[in-house]
């Protein structure tokens, strides 16, 4: 909590607080929503997690019983809107319940603060967490980020692991110069700005707008046929993406 207020203070931006099952709980839930950031985590399988489901506490084990599981190939099985209670405060929770690829007896449970996201969009972004762990995996395996320093002083602590992320930063340009078929030739380099500047959801704007520029040349639909085409294109969206493309018209 102390480095989330530095950050907050800092002016770091931050969209979520991530992490996994050792730190999740319902108190952390609601200590971090009062630094006004949003958590997608993992939540530990145990009959001692407790979250508030149909007027009654409910541990995430037993949710999961009482709920019906999506079948076929849906990446995620039950999908429920909870609550995590601390002292009596109530915090809105979405609970998604992921199949595990590798046993499908087995699942995982992600908890998300913000309601607004779809339960794929909840899964893609833990995922990412996966990139995290490598880098803190060879932080600690090559870099000494646990053996360096034997103090238990905060500011220390930060210092030395701003040290060897530095050391992360350099030897990974130092790869990406030697080893990344990126860097060679002057074609990375010619496009990288034009790449940078173009994002996905305006790629994808321009390329409707083609679209319905060749379907009005070839006069396969009408205009109003068109719209009426696109928008039910779009309302099938995630949330995100469909008001992004909004703003992007």
């Amino acid at each position: 909590m102390t480095l989330l207020q530095e950050a907050r203070e800092a002016g770091v931006p931050a969209q979520y607080i991530m992490f996994d099952s050792w730190f999740c709980s319902p108190a952390s839930l609601h200590q971090i929503h009062e630094f006004c950031y949003d958590v997608i985590a993992r939540v530990k399988k145990s009959e001692k997690m407790h979250f508030r489901f149909q007027d009654r506490m409910q541990d995430v084990k037993t949710i999961y019983r009482g709920r019906r599981k999506h079948r076929g190939r849906s990446a995620y099985l039950p999908s429920v809107e909870a609550e995590a209670v601390k002292n009596g405060k109530r915090l809105p929770i979405r609970l998604v319940y992921v199949r595990n690829k590798k046993k499908r007896s087995d699942y995982l449970v992600l908890v998300s603060t913000d309601l607004t996201l779809s339960e794929e969009e909840i899964i893609q972004t833990y995922g990412k967490h996966w990139n995290i762990e490598v880098f803190f995996k060879m932080c600690k395996s090559y870099l000494k980020l646990g053996k360096e320093t034997r103090s238990i002083s905060y500011d220390a602590l930060t210092a030395h692991t701003s040290i060897v992320f530095a050391r992360y930063m350099m030897l990974a340009l130092e790869q990406r110069r030697n080893i990344d078929d990126r860097s060679l030739g002057e074609l990375f380099y010619l496009t990288i700005d034009e790449l940078e500047d173009l994002h996905y959801l305006d790629a994808l704007a321009a390329l409707l707008s083609l679209l319905m520029d060749c379907a009005q040349e070839a006069e396969i639909l009408d205009e109003e046929q068109i719209n009426q085409l696109l928008d039910l294109f779009v309302a099938k969206l995630p949330a995100l993406w469909e008001k992004c493309l909004k703003q992007c018209a």
